[in-house]
């Protein structure tokens, strides 16, 4: 659904919250960090969500978590439906205040605190299953890519699309058992392959970057990451494609209760996120697109970056928070 707001009302999204924004995931990731290297997944995420929690309350809307932790049952906190903020703006908020607990546990690459905020009614209430995604980022033709298609047929199509030859195309893909034909029909084409652990929503970032060689996301990840990672493609340009990916019956009736009735639908990036929004990501360990949280001396350094879609603008955020803030 695509709601119609006067322009007028549309400008304190971008005015008031971007920077705002940005500490909600500077909070987060600053609380993950202190959990990096510690094999203790749980531990690390819980302190992400409390963090994120306690900053979003400073913040002044009227927010409405769409895409969280879980459902009531199970999540303490933010849990979808979960209303936040001191009231003010009211704003649909996606998040995920750890993205990659594994890979924070474990000290590896790409952890990020992530989240967006869009006007109520606009993104896809995506149920916790898997989605089928293809993604690209901006300058090209729209429907370059589709997500029916052979691997390999868009692997030259976007080849073509760059001027250059498919040898020259590198595809992001999370390193799954379940892609391993997947991985060998772009190796077929030709393509490159760069294999993730984890962080989707990362992974399909990298591709609106030219910096990180990485041209084409493909491959079955989460749905609401699929979301999280549609605000942010909003943000700068770009195509996605996704559909909803079901393991099981008890998926399905989630998918139903959140008022998904066609379970086969290809999802357009409008159809993920349609409105006004902000997105916002901080590292929290070193990654292809963000640096990760460091302590030098007696401060903690953050890097983060801030989109908003009504401009186009995208804002790198280097900040310095004294320790223990």
């Amino acid at each position: 659904m695509t709601l119609i707001r006067p322009p007028d009302l549309l400008k304190p999204l971008d005015r008031a919250f971007a920077l705002e924004a940005v500490r909600v995931t500077e909070a987060a990731a600053i609380a993950a960090s202190h959990q990096i290297g510690r094999g203790d997944e749980h531990a690390a995420d819980q302190a992400a969500v409390e963090a994120m929690r306690l900053a979003f309350n400073s913040l002044p809307i009227e927010g409405t978590v769409v895409i969280g932790e879980g459902e009531r049952d199970e999540a303490p906190m933010l849990f979808i439906g979960e209303k936040v903020g001191q009231g003010g703006l009211a704003v649909d908020i996606a998040l995920d205040p750890l993205e990659g607990t594994t890979l924070t546990a474990k000290a590896m690459s790409n952890a990020l605190a992530v989240m967006a905020m869009a006007e109520p009614g606009t993104m896809l209430n995506a149920p916790d299953t898997y989605m089928d995604k293809i993604a690209i980022g901006p300058g090209y033709a729209e429907g370059l890519i589709d997500l029916d298609a052979e691997p390999g047929d868009n692997i030259n199509a976007l080849a073509k699309a760059k001027g250059c030859k498919p040898h020259e195309i590198t595809a992001c893909i999370m390193d799954r058992p379940r892609h391993e034909a997947l991985i060998a029909k772009v190796r077929k084409s030709g393509a490159a392959v760069r294999l993730i652990t984890d962080g989707d929503v990362a992974g399909v970032i990298a591709c609106t970057d030219p910096g990180t060689r990485m041209d084409i996301y493909i491959g079955i990840g989460g749905a609401p990451e699929g979301v999280l990672a549609a605000a942010a493609l909003r943000c700068v340009g770009g195509q996605m494609q996704g559909r909803l990916v079901f393991r099981n019956d008890d998926e399905k009736a989630r998918a139903a209760k959140w008022g998904i009735k066609d379970l086969a639908r290809k999802y357009g990036l409008m159809d993920l996120v349609a409105g006004d929004v902000v997105f916002s990501a901080t590292g929290v360990t070193d990654g292809s697109m963000l640096k990760g949280v460091h302590r030098v001396g007696d401060y903690l350094t953050t890097e983060s970056v801030v989109m908003r879609s009504a401009t186009g603008t995208v804002r790198w955020i280097r900040a310095r928070h004294a320790r223990g803030g």
